[in-house]
């Protein structure tokens, strides 16, 4: 099982993360431990669909974000990076304003994949979207 790098910080995302969509969303990543990363962006008029709800793309973005930051910092000490080789979500509800959050959790940190599922919250604290993702670990 991979250990949490002291080399990846709050910090050094939001560095990386530097005019890449992350940064376009307004992912903020919060709290980063031992399997685990607490992120949360603001709804914006600009990431809803033209139906007014939060659009699922904006979900996925932040989830998928939150899953790889954590990802990313968790992987084996040789290897180089990751990538993503399967997502899945499922949308239970929406927002049209306030701040959503994300709790990525790993669920598997292998030397050759990596599987991290997030739940994403409304503002109100209910559940709008379960995620999972596989990660394949490059060397």
């Amino acid at each position: 099982m991979s250990t949490l790098r002291h080399d990846i910080t709050i910090e050094s995302l939001l560095e990386r993360q530097r005019g890449r969509l992350p940064d376009l969303l307004g992912f903020r990543p919060l709290v980063l431990e031992q399997g685990l990363l607490r992120a949360e962006l603001d709804v914006r008029s600009d990431l809803l669909a033209p139906n007014g709800f939060l659009h699922a793309a904006t979900v996925i973005g932040l989830a998928d974000t939150a899953c790889g930051y954590a990802c990313l910092a968790h992987l084996p000490p040789n290897a180089k990076n990751f990538t993503t080789i399967e997502i899945k979500s499922n949308h239970l509800g929406t927002a049209r304003e306030g701040t959503i959050s994300a709790v990525a959790k790993g669920v598997h940190l292998g030397r050759s994949t990596q599987v991290w599922d997030a739940t994403v919250s409304g503002p109100d604290g209910k559940t709008i979207a379960l995620f999972r993702c596989t990660q394949m670990v490059l060397y």
